[in-house]
């Protein structure tokens, strides 16, 4: 019986761009996805990540940057690498599993994005509650999906890879209602 090989695809074309009113949504390129579970103790997995890819450990809602690599919290005892592939200290201190083809990734970025995503999410996205640097994992459109803010007009948006062509039909409804409304 010949052996079957299976190989992750983007379940959107990535590059693909959206733009309206100075505002894009951006199919974001596949990049490597390491959930991390340390079980109760994340010390071992705070010191092996901070020792093979410089990156502390975030705290709730929080995201954690070095040169190539991203580390955000993921819920309660989880977390997810971005970037590399993770060293093997870290498969000592904590459960891995790769998630590289279970998420398609979104930006959704210019004057109107949160706007957008009010439409969709229940978080408070203002500035002050949702500053750069916060991530959520969230209802998106009854999606379950994870928010992270990029920067003051920008946040990645990621879900379950089967619902990829339903969060971009979401995200373009909701860019088109609120150009059409002319709010900024």
């Amino acid at each position: 019986m010949p052996e079957l090989t299976l190989i992750a695809q983007n379940a959107l074309p990535q590059g693909v761009v959206t733009t309206l009113a100075g505002t894009r949504v951006e199919v974001l390129p596949m990049r490597r996805l390491s959930a991390l579970m340390p079980g109760p103790d994340a010390g071992p997995l705070a010191e092996a990540l901070m020792a093979q890819h410089g990156l502390g450990l975030p705290a709730p809602g929080s995201v954690e940057h070095a040169e190539q690599a991203e580390c955000l919290w993921f819920g309660i005892g989880q977390y997810l690498l971005i970037g590399p592939a993770p060293a093997p200290d870290l498969a000592e201190a904590a459960t891995l599993t790769d998630q590289s083809d279970a998420w398609a990734s979104v930006l959704l970025e210019g004057p109107r994005a949160r706007h957008v995503l009010a439409r969709l999410c229940p978080l408070d996205l203002r500035a002050r509650a949702f500053a750069p640097g916060a991530t959520a994992r969230t209802e998106l459109a009854h999606m379950g999906a994870s928010v992270t803010r990029t920067g003051p007009d920008g946040f990645r948006v990621m879900v379950f890879r089967s619902m990829a062509e339903t969060l971009l039909h979401e995200l373009r409804a909701a860019l088109e209602a609120v150009a059409a409304r002319g709010m900024v």
